[in-house]
């Protein structure tokens, strides 16, 4: 057992990003916050599941090429396989969990030519 404050992790860009509390033996847990404006490119797990839990503001999420907009109190489950692009379309940041698992140590793979649907 331990206890960990989310102030004693930091963003991995700076204010923004992920900011991962666990990572591994079994799942990735994190905190994630994205300004205005901000993206997180698209990619897909082979054999993670990603869970999005929105705690404050709006983030629309594109799931194999479908936009999901979403606000606080709105979860979305990924499945394996399913290509996912993240961004901030909203005037005010949003913060979010990101649950994945099972935990495995490389399991992201880009998608570079993405292109966001209309």
């Amino acid at each position: 057992m331990y206890i960990l404050n989310e102030n004693e992790k930091e963003y991995r860009f700076g204010d923004s990003g992920p900011k991962y509390l666990i990572k591994g033996p079994r799942v990735n847990f994190a905190i994630v916050r994205f300004n205005p404006g901000e993206d997180f490119s698209a990619h897909y797990h082979q054999i993670m599941e990603e869970n999005f839990y929105i705690l404050e503001g709006k983030v629309d999420i594109y799931v194999d090429d479908k936009k999901n907009s979403l606000a606080a109190g709105d979860l979305i489950h990924i499945e394996p396989n399913e290509v996912h692009y993240l961004k901030n379309n909203y005037d005010v940041p949003v913060k979010m969990i990101a649950l994945l698992g099972p935990h495995q140590v490389v399991d992201k793979i880009d998608v570079p030519d993405y292109k966001i649907p209309e």
